[in-house]
C-alpha cells in the first residue's frame, strides 16, 4: 500500500513513498550508461559525448578490469543498501510485507535516492497505557 504523506502517521506498518525522481533518473541513467560501457563499449558513440566520452574512452582503453570490477561493487552496495532497507523497516515498525517489498525493490534499483527517505522516517510512537 502506498501511503501519501499525510496519512503516513496513520498506517506506519504500511509506510511507503517513492523516491524523488530526479535521484531516482540519475541514479537509472548512471548505472545504465555504465552497463552500457561495461558489456558493450564497443557500441559506444565515444566522440559525439564530448568530454563524457574522451573520459569513457580512456577508462574503457586503459582500466577495462576496474570498470567492470567497480560495475559489480556498485550493484554489491545496492544489495546491501536493500537489505539494510528491510533491516530499517523492521526497526521502525513497517511489517506489511508488501510495503518492505516496495523498500527492498526500490532500493535496489534507486540505492540512496530511496534509502535516505527510509532513513529520514520517524513513525509516531503510540503512548502504552
Amino acid at each position: 500500500m502506498v501511503v501519501p504523506k499525510s496519512e503516513a502517521g496513520r498506517s506506519a506498518e504500511a509506510y511507503f513513498r517513492t523516491a524523488r525522481p530526479l535521484p531516482s533518473l540519475v541514479t537509472a541513467l548512471g548505472l545504465g550508461y555504465y552497463t552500457w560501457v561495461v558489456f558493450w563499449p564497443q557500441s559506444i558513440p565515444y566522440q559525439s559525448l564530448g568530454p563524457l566520452g574522451l573520459l569513457t574512452q580512456y577508462l574503457v582503453d586503459h582500466h577495462q578490469t576496474l570498470m567492470r570490477n567497480g560495475y559489480w561493487l556498485a550493484w554489491l552496495i545496492h544489495v546491501g543498501e536493500s537489505l539494510y532497507a528491510l533491516v530499517l523497516c523492521k526497526y521502525k515498525g513497517i511489517t506489511d510485507g508488501r510495503a518492505q517489498l516496495l523498500w527492498l525493490t526500490q532500493t535496489f534499483l534507486f540505492g540512496i535516492a530511496s534509502l535516505s527517505i527510509l532513513m529520514a522516517y520517524r513513525p509516531k510512537h503510540r503512548k502504552q497505557t
